[in-house]
């Protein structure tokens, strides 16, 4: 087994959690409604902590220690997608990244149900729990606002006509991805990017909403690679102020 290639995987799945679960949480105290805001700094405490579970398996790899991979390391380091690096934006925009995030991430761990390597494969089976419970809580409020009124439609419409060339930057495939495949750790990208696919049109065409053409649609990519948006180094300096005062503080 390629050590180098699972430890990139593991790295862009982490760091996937880490930011996305650093950007839900800044809807503590801002949600549209009390339930919301609970159910946001819920899914960020859960991805947080899947991240540090993550980091946790790179540091039996070989990598630091868990700490110092979340909160020392430069934007060039990073190995998450653009689509968690964007600001939250309004509501529709969240709910909508919460959707094509969070469909592609419960698919990504079914398929890392049948992963040779052992450790991620349990780690997969423990997440797939909380997962679901996302997954349920996206798909209710796209149910509920994609055939909602005028004005929910069309905000949910314009979020996710906006947010689709990013959740294809999800599946960006690594300079590993045959090592990974043949050695049966993962599927691969394209094989997720399938699944994804067919799961978020299932739901879409309950609603109002009209799937952007995937055709016409531009992936971001990049920061599988180090290539990142103008947002995430602020995010990693807010992330990291209280440490960086004091480094070797006893926590």
């Amino acid at each position: 087994m390629n050590n180098t290639a699972l430890k990139d995987l593991v790295y862009k799945m982490a760091d996937d959690q880490l930011i996305l679960g650093h950007r839900n949480s800044e809807w503590i105290g801002l949600g549209p409604i009390l339930e919301e805001d609970i159910a946001f700094a819920s899914m960020a405490q859960d991805k947080v902590g899947q991240s540090l579970a993550f980091y946790s398996l790179l540091n039996q790899l070989g990598e630091g220690e868990p700490d110092s991979i979340a909160f020392f390391r430069h934007a060039k380091q990073f190995h998450c997608c653009h689509f968690v690096e964007l600001p939250i934006g309004d509501y529709s925009f969240s709910l909508m990244r919460h959707f094509l995030f969070d469909t592609a991430e419960a698919a990504r761990f079914e398929l890392l149900k049948a992963s040779s390597y052992e450790p991620l494969k349990n780690l997969a089976i423990k997440f797939l729990g909380e997962s679901r419970y996302h997954t349920m809580h996206a798909d209710t409020w796209m149910n509920a606002l994609g055939k909602g009124t005028d004005e929910s439609i069309e905000r949910m419409q314009n979020a996710l006509d906006e947010c689709m060339p990013y959740a294809l930057g999800i599946y960006e495939e690594s300079e590993f991805e045959t090592q990974l495949i043949s050695d049966r750790v993962f599927a691969g990208e394209l094989a997720l990017r399938e699944i994804w696919i067919e799961r978020i049109n299932s739901l879409i065409a309950k609603t109002d909403l009209i799937l952007p053409d995937l055709a016409r649609c531009s992936p971001a990519f990049g920061g599988r690679i180090g290539d990142h948006t103008e947002y995430l180094q602020p995010l990693l300096d807010e992330m990291s102020e209280v440490v960086n005062i004091d480094p070797h503080a006893d926590w």
